[in-house]
């Protein structure tokens, strides 16, 4: 297999739309868009990463389809016993099967940093400071930018923006003539994600990374995807001159 080219901080890669696919992590795609200096090139790894996001999330409904199919078979295949002994030791297996199969759990910190919950995940030390300076300046712009309106308070990239009322916000606060604020309702999220990514879409030439469908499905949503999509939309409204960043030297 061709090895898939690394991005090194600063510096421009050119990749073909296959070796893009070739790649199953996340944080790279997300480092090759952040270096990414043409157009075209943007395209490719945003629907990369698309793609990566849409392969993950089907292959994590097939295998909880596949442990609810395996509990069911062992549900029918063993009759619970006078003593109870197949009962107690059928229940055993459904209680130590989700901790093999499981995702690695996220927890929020106070400062609204999703980490995983294990050690093993934690990212390389040297990515990690200039990530989080990243993180925690986006944030920071995001609060500021929707400081003035009602029913809005981002602490996070995940349950800040479950009911999409923070979307159309940010969205808003550039665009307020696309539509009416204060007409919006929290309790009707699939609205308001798909008001908010259309708009952004429309106006700003942000791709819609996000899917409505998907987000109402989750108690909370992915503070990863939601990073990801509020960086493509800073880096849009940055190309149509609505935000202006320093020159660097």
């Amino acid at each position: 297999m061709e090895p898939t080219p690394q991005p090194e901080h600063g510096a421009t890669v050119k990749v073909t739309s296959e070796q893009l696919a070739a790649i199953d992590d996340e944080d790279v795609l997300n480092k090759m868009l952040d270096n990414a200096g043409e157009f075209e090139e943007r395209r490719l790894i945003r629907a990369a990463l698309r793609d990566l996001l849409k392969k993950k999330r089907d292959k994590r409904e097939q295998e909880r389809g596949s442990r609810q199919q395996d509990l069911r078979q062992r549900g029918l295949s063993k009759e619970p016993t006078p003593g109870g002994g197949v009962r107690g030791s059928a229940r055993a297996t459904v209680n130590q099967q989700p901790a093999t199969n499981s995702r690695p759990a996220y927890s929020m910190t106070a400062g609204g940093q999703a980490s995983p919950a294990q050690a093993t995940q934690k990212c390389p030390p040297s990515a990690v400071p200039n990530a989080k300076n990243v993180k925690q300046m986006l944030l920071d712009w995001c609060k500021a930018k929707t400081e003035p309106y009602e029913g809005v308070d981002i602490h996070n990239f995940s349950s800040s923006w479950k009911d999409g009322i923070a979307f159309c916000a940010l969205v808003h606060r550039f665009f307020p003539e696309a539509f009416e604020y204060s007409t919006l309702n929290p309790n009707k999220a699939m609205d308001n994600f798909q008001l908010a990514f259309s708009t952004a879409e429309r106006l700003a030439g942000c791709p819609p990374l996000l899917d409505p469908e998907d987000l109402v499905r989750m108690k909370e949503p992915d503070w990863k995807c939601v990073y990801t999509y509020i960086q493509e939309f800073y880096r849009c409204l940055v190309e149509k001159g609505l935000v202006k960043t320093k020159k660097r030297a």
